[in-house]
């Protein structure tokens, strides 16, 4: 277990003042973290499942790039959401456009060459299925529904939603999102994190950011507390001999959570989706010591086999 120095809240509020909250997802979100997991793939010991979701974050970026305008919010629900400090784009309130099926189709295509050919087989399945079966798969996963939830489908499903949510994130203001009573979720979409990063840089040097696992936008949490309860009281920090630090659980013996926690200043190429796969090994030491992960990975749905 490490225990290095950091800030206490309130020193960490009064600083945040003047900083951003919220951080909405930038342009290269998806070629940056696509250069993330080739790095990460050298060496590693689920380099195949890294280098996979490479390609994959590539055709996310292309999709991205290529994506037609999908319509936000209009500015009264904004204004309403904002009021009551509710997510403007929650998936409960925010229904799916359906080309995102056919995005599901094209994210196949695009990385058919890095799957083997059994893998093939059973994606077959997929390509063939209905919009039915598409749109209760993407309940399952966007609700942590794992009972319902293909596995093998899950990496393509979450890839086509992640697009179509980061698009209309990227079409909001951070004035238009209002800071949500609890930081547990996302403000934008109301989504768990996947991870969080302590900056290394610029004015929100130092801090703490929760990552969306869904619509890749960052808000703003004082570090020292936990972002499941608030608890502030007994936190505990732990790593893997040989990371440098570059990695740590934070855990809350209030509500037995915990939830990585990913530093720039020890390696600025840190990407939260990307980082916490890298990571399993982390998640089983916490496992080990019977703490929940609070957070979210579409892409490492508990009970997938790697």
């Amino acid at each position: 277990m490490i225990t290095p120095p950091i800030l206490q809240p309130g020193q960490m509020e009064a600083a945040a003042g003047a900083l951003p909250e919220l951080l909405l997802p930038p342009a290269h979100l998806f070629a940056d973290r696509a250069r993330r997991l080739h790095q990460l793939a050298e060496g590693h010991s689920l380099s195949d499942y890294l280098l996979f979701l490479g390609r994959l974050a590539e055709w996310q970026q292309t999709e991205l790039d290529r994506h037609p305008e999908i319509p936000v919010p209009d500015p009264h629900l904004l204004d309403r959401c904002r009021e009551h400090a509710l997510p403007p784009l929650a998936p409960a309130g925010w229904p799916r456009q359906p080309r995102w099926q056919e995005a599901v189709r094209r994210a196949i295509a695009a990385v058919t060459q890095e799957i083997p050919l059994k893998g093939r087989q059973a994606f077959s399945l997929l390509l063939k299925a209905d919009s039915g079966w598409l749109e209760i798969q993407a309940d399952a996963l966007l609700q942590g529904n794992i009972a319902q939830l293909d596995l093998a489908a899950a990496p393509f499903i979450g890839a086509a939603l992640q697009v179509q949510w980061t698009h209309l994130a990227r079409h909001l203001l951070p004035s238009q999102v209002a800071r949500p009573e609890h930081p547990a979720l996302c403000p934008v979409c109301g989504s768990h994190p996947v991870a969080a990063v302590i900056h290394a840089t610029g004015s929100t040097r130092g801090l703490r950011y929760l990552h969306c696992a869904l619509c890749g936008s960052a808000w703003h949490v004082v570090r020292a507390k936990c972002s499941q309860c608030a608890h502030t009281k007994g936190i505990e920090y732990f790593g893997l001999e040989g990371a440098n630090g570059e990695v740590r659980a934070e855990t809350c013996p209030e509500c037995n959570c915990y939830l990585k926690i990913f530093s720039q200043e020890k390696d600025a190429r840190v990407d939260p989706v990307a980082d916490d796969i890298a990571t399993l090994a982390l998640d089983l030491l916490m496992s080990e010591q019977h703490y929940v992960k609070s957070s979210l990975n579409l892409f490492m749905i508990p009970g997938r086999e790697i």
